[in-house]
């Protein structure tokens, strides 16, 4: 009969703290960040020097033929619904196409200052 004390085995380390380190990082991330959309169609910005970029948050899309798109609405209703989301005096973003034609840009710039709409900041990539 063996009367001495059973060895004890070596304490593993615990993996909780690092689950909680995980998750805690997870949560930060996901509070933190926002998700963009998919732009509605594709649009290649045309070339320039960049003197500032593009800020305005409110954005209007416009593909090579001049179709427009903001927030799930296309066509004038897209330029109604723009209006309504852009407050007094705020820039509007306008990514469009660099194949549209400059006539149908003029007759899309034309319809939102008839929409009230003042401020347009026009994205484009470096040259």
């Amino acid at each position: 009969m063996d009367l001495n004390e059973p060895r004890r085995r070596p304490r593993s380390e615990s993996i909780v703290p690092m689950i909680n380190v995980v998750f805690l990082l997870l949560i930060f991330f996901l509070m933190t960040s926002r998700l963009a959309p998919a732009d509605p169609f594709e649009v290649t910005l045309a070339k320039a020097a960049l003197e500032a970029e593009a800020q305005a948050q409110v954005v209007l899309y416009v593909d090579i033929e001049g179709r427009t798109h903001f927030d799930g609405t296309e066509g004038d209703a897209a330029l109604v619904q723009l209006a309504a989301a852009a407050g007094e005096g705020d820039a509007v973003q306008l990514r469009a196409d660099a194949g549209l034609e400059a006539a149908t840009l003029a007759r899309i710039l034309r319809h939102m200052a008839q929409a009230g709409l003042s401020r347009v900041e026009l994205a484009v990539r470096p040259q």
